[in-house]
C-alpha cells in the first residue's frame, strides 16, 4: 500500500524565512526540511563549518606538514567506490600541491576485501620503493584494528580518515579523523569520505600557512577540488546538511561555470549529460554510477586515473572504458534481478518483514544494487547474497526509514556469536559476510529483528509531498529556481501532491504513461515513467517539475511518481 502525504511545516519559520527574502515555496520547502535560519541556505565558502572541530584534523595537519617536511613517502589506500576514489583524488591531488611525495593503492575488492586489512599494507610494503612512510587511508580504517596493528610492526605510520560509525575498539593509529569518532563535537556528522580528506587538507594548509611555507595570497587553491568533493559527497548519499550543501554547491557551480578536472568534464561527456546545467541528479546517477563500475566489476584504480589525470584525451579514453563498465554492470544487473523475482515470486510481504535472496551465480560487485532494487520493489530491508571465498557469501543490504541496517546486524550479532564474520555500514545500506550453511539461520535472525523492530506502519510505503502549488508555479523560471538549489539525501528534492483532471492518456513505447491533465482552465503534459496502467477520469497525483525544451523552447512538464483515484 502507498499513501500520499504532506510533509509539516513550521508556518512560522516559513513565514521568517520569506521575510527574509526567500521566495514563499522555497521557503516552505525549506522549512520542512528543517532549515531554520536563511543562513542555513547560503552556500559561500565562508559558511563552512571550521576544520578546528573536527577532532584529530589538527595532530593530523601537524603529523602530515612534519612527514612533509622529512620527504617522508606517503601512501593513500583508497577504498573502491565513488567516495572513496574521488577522496583519494582528492587526498593525493591535495598532498602533492603541498609538495608532498604521494602515491595511491586501492584494493581488488574480490581479492582483499574491504579496508587496510593486513594483505593490504603487505602489499603496499612491496612497492617498488620499498614500504612508504606513512599510510593515509580515506573513506576507510576506522575499524582496521589489524591492518593498523599489521602497518606499525613494519614501522609505517598510519593516518585514518574516514566518516564510518566505529565499533567499540579504535585502531591503534598514529592520528583519526572521523567526525562519528567518540568525542568528536563536529556539527556536522554527514560528512562523506571525501569531505573529511578535504578537511584534513584545510586542516593542513592552515598549519603550512602558519609555518611560513606560503602566505594567504600564495597558498595551494584547495576549492579547486571541490567537483571531487561535491560528486563523492552525492554518490556515497550521505545526508545533504548545510554544510554538505554547502561542499555540493560549490562543487556544482564550478562543474557549471567549467572549472573542473579533465576527469569529471569526461564522464559529464560519456553520461550524455550537460555539465553546464549539473545538479545532483547528474552526480548521483549519471556519474557516479560510471565510476563505481569500475570498483564493482574491476579495479577502481581506473576510475581513480581518471580523476587523477590533467590531460584532456586521456581522461576522455578512461571514461569511455568507464561507460563499457557501466553497461556491462546494468546488463549484470537485469539479469540477477530478473532471477531474483523469479525465485521471490512466492515471496508475501505480509507474511514476512525482511527479505534475503541468494544465487550461487551472481557478482559479488553487483549485490547492493539488487538489494537496493528489491527494497524498493517489496519495501522491505533486503540483504542480497553472492558467493565469496572459503565457503563464505558475501552479503549487501539496504533499507527502509525505521530500521537501522547496522544496528539490526549487529544485534544479531550479539544474540548469534559467530554467525556473522564481518560487517559494518550505516543505518540504510550495509555489508557482512557468513558461512554459505549459516544463510538459513542468518535469514531466521534477521527476520526476529524485523519483527519486533517494525510494525505495519513503518512497512507502509509513504510518498511524502510537499503539497499543492498555484498554477503560476508551472513555469521554466520556477523550476529553474528548484533546479538551483542542492537536493538530496536527507533534503528530497520537491515533490507535490494535488488533483487534477485526467484529459488524455496513452502509452508510450509499452511501457510509459503520456497524459494530459487539466485543472480549471489550465493544461498541464505530464509522463509516468514505466507505468503503464491507464488511470481514472481523475486522480490525486504526486509529481515533479521538470523543464523540457524543444526547438530553443521551453516548456514545464510534471513527472509523475505516484497517483490514486
Amino acid at each position: 500500500m502507498t499513501d500520499i502525504v504532506t510533509r509539516l511545516v513550521d508556518e512560522t519559520t516559513a513565514d521568517t524565512l520569506s521575510r527574509d527574502g526567500v521566495h514563499p515555496v522555497l521557503a516552505r520547502l525549506f522549512a520542512s526540511r528543517g532549515v531554520v535560519e536563511s543562513t542555513e541556505t547560503e552556500t559561500a565558502l565562508a559558511r563552512l563549518i571550521p576544520p578546528t572541530q573536527l577532532k584529530g584534523a589538527q595532530e593530523a595537519a601537524v603529523f602530515l606538514a612534519d612527514a612533509i617536511a622529512a620527504g617522508k613517502r606517503m601512501l593513500v589506500v583508497a577504498d573502491y567506490d565513488c567516495d572513496g576514489a574521488t577522496a583519494c583524488a582528492v587526498a593525493v591531488r591535495g598532498l602533492r600541491m603541498f609538495g608532498a611525495n604521494v602515491e595511491y593503492l586501492v584494493p581488488n575488492r574480490f581479492e582483499y576485501g574491504y579496508g587496510l586489512t593486513p594483505e593490504i599494507v603487505t602489499l603496499a610494503a612491496r612497492g617498488k620503493q620499498g614500504p612508504p612512510d606513512v599510510l593515509i587511508t580515506v573513506d576507510n580504517g576506522i575499524a582496521s584494528l589489524d591492518g593498523v596493528a599489521a602497518a606499525q610492526l613494519l614501522g609505517i605510520e598510519v593516518v585514518v580518515t574516514d566518516h564510518h560509525l566505529p565499533g567499540s575498539e579504535l585502531p591503534n593509529a598514529r592520528c583519526i579523523v572521523n567526525p562519528n569518532q567518540p568525542g568528536c563535537e563536529f556539527p556536522s556528522k554527514n560528512l562523506a569520505g571525501v569531505g573529511v580528506m578535504f578537511y584534513v587538507l584545510l586542516a593542513l594548509r592552515a598549519e603550512l600557512r602558519g609555518r611560513g611555507a606560503f602566505d594567504a595570497r600564495e597558498q595551494p587553491r584547495l576549492d579547486t577540488l571541490l567537483d571531487l568533493v561535491a560528486l563523492g559527497t552525492v554518490a556515497d548519499v550521505v545526508k545533504l546538511d548545510t554544510n554538505n550543501r554547502i561542499l555540493v554547491a560549490q562543487g556544482l557551480s564550478r562543474m557549471r561555470a567549467g572549472r573542473m578536472h579533465p576527469g569529471i568534464n569526461a564522464l559529464f561527456r560519456a553520461a550524455a549529460r550537460n555539465a553546464r546545467q549539473a545538479g545532483s541528479f547528474d552526480l548521483g546517477f549519471g556519474l557516479g554510477p560510471r565510476l563505481n563500475a569500475a570498483g564493482r566489476l574491476a579495479d577502481m584504480s581506473l576510475g581513480i586515473e581518471c580523476l587523477l589525470t590533467d590531460d584532456d584525451a586521456r581522461a576522455w579514453t578512461l571514461a569511455q572504458e568507464l561507460d563499457a563498465m557501466n553497461r556491462e554492470r546494468r546488463e549484470i544487473e537485469a539479469g540477477m534481478q530478473q532471477e531474483a523475482l523469479a525465485d521471490l515470486a512466492r515471496f508475501d510481504p505480509r507474511a514476512a518483514t525482511t527479505l534475503c535472496a541468494f544465487n550461487e551465480t551472481w557478482h559479488q560487485g553487483v549485490i547492493g544494487i539488487v538489494a537496493a532494487r528489491l527494497k524498493e520493489k517489496f519495501y522491505r530491508p533486503t540483504i542480497v547474497f553472492a558467493p565469496g571465498d572459503d565457503g563464505q557469501i558475501k552479503g549487501s543490504g539496504r533499507s527502509i526509514p525505521g530500521f537501522h541496517l547496522r544496528d539490526a546486524l549487529d544485534l544479531v550479532t550479539k544474540r548469534e556469536p559467530g554467525l556473522i564474520g564481518k560487517f559494518g555500514g550505516h543505518a540504510m545500506a550495509a555489508g557482512l559476510t557468513i558461512a554459505a550453511d549459516a544463510l538459513p539461520r542468518f535469514q531466521a535472525a534477521f527476520e526476529a529483528v524485523g519483527q519486533e523492530w517494525l510494525d505495519e506502519k513503518t512497512l507502509s510505503r509513504v510518498i511524502e509531498t510537499d503539497g499543492d502549488i498555484g498554477d503560476d508555479c508551472f513555469v521554466p523560471p520556477f523550476v529553474a529556481m528548484l533546479d538551483a538549489q542542492v537536493w538530496g539525501q536527507g533534503f528530497p528534492p520537491p515533490v507535490f501532491s494535488g488533483e487534477f483532471d485526467v484529459l488524455s492518456q496513452a502509452i508510450l513505447k509499452d511501457k510509459h504513461l503520456k497524459l494530459q491533465l487539466g485543472r480549471g482552465r489550465m493544461r498541464f503534459n505530464a509522463i509516468w515513467f514505466n507505468h503503464a496502467d491507464t488511470l481514472p477520469s481523475r486522480a490525486q497525483f504526486a509529481y515533479r517539475l521538470a523543464a523540457d525544451t524543444f526547438n530553443g523552447v521551453s516548456r514545464v512538464q510534471m513527472i509523475i511518481e505516484h497517483a490514486q483515484g
